[in-house]
């Protein structure tokens, strides 16, 4: 628990995750303002805005661990400290990763009723709440998928660009489609569906039951990896 609070005390400090904070919440009830003036009332299409959020808070939250501080504090890195104060790298990635799921899951809380109530939805509060709740578990995958990659590279500047083009409509993996039908299994495009049947998203691939599988299979292996790779090098 004491390296969990410390985990949300630095991220709460990290002007980036406050921007990937905003950028889910904001984003979500903005894109939902301009939907609904536009007529679009089913309250759901704004939700894969807030994957980009998702991401950047699950990248920044571990590559800040490498950025040098300013010569005045002595210009080293963080991970030093973090390792120095809770020398379980294990734990360390654990109490990341949980961190990283507590701030999506509260990003989702927070922009997910004013986004919904704002487009007045006329689908059924059964359907609805699936939606939000299949959001947030992709929100979150995308998180520990950014994350595990920013591990592996050390480096959040890949993750990052990789991650918020294929939440854009320039999506690398939807192009992908066009040459191989295998695409569909890549983990972003695997877990579309989870969005639910009111949002807009990619007219074949996987159902959501299987593709969530999948890509929490493909967030597991790369944590998974990005443990193996942690434990194995000096920091």
């Amino acid at each position: 628990m004491n390296a969990l609070k410390a985990e949300l005390y630095k991220a709460s400090t990290l002007p980036a995750v406050w921007a990937g904070f905003a950028l889910t919440v904001v984003g979500c009830i903005a894109l939902e303002v301009l939907l609904a003036s536009q007529g679009d009332v089913t309250g759901t299409d704004s939700l894969p805005m807030g994957t980009v959020g998702a991401a950047v808070i699950g990248v920044v939250a571990f590559s800040s661990e490498y950025t040098a501080n300013s010569a005045d504090a002595g210009g080293g890195r963080q991970i030093t400290t973090t390792l120095t104060t809770t020398p379980s790298k294990t734990r360390v990635l654990l109490t990341k990763a949980l961190t990283i799921v507590i701030l999506i899951v509260l990003s989702a809380v927070v922009a997910m009723p004013v986004a919904v109530g704002i487009a007045r939805p006329d689908v059924p509060a059964d359907e609805l709440l699936t939606s939000c709740l299949g959001a947030t578990l992709y929100w979150v995958l995308s998180g520990l998928l950014g994350f595990a990659i920013t591990v592996v590279l050390r480096n959040g500047v890949i993750p990052l660009i990789l991650l918020i083009l294929n939440s854009s409509l320039v999506s690398v993996s939807l192009l992908l489609t066009k040459l191989t039908s295998l695409a569909y299994w890549l983990p972003d495009l695997a877990g579309r569906r989870l969005f639910g049947s009111g949002v807009r998203t990619v007219d074949s691939g996987l159902d959501a039951v299987p593709g969530g599988l999948v890509m929490a299979g493909w967030a597991v292996l790369l944590c998974l990896l990005a443990g193996f790779v942690f434990a194995r090098r000096d920091a």
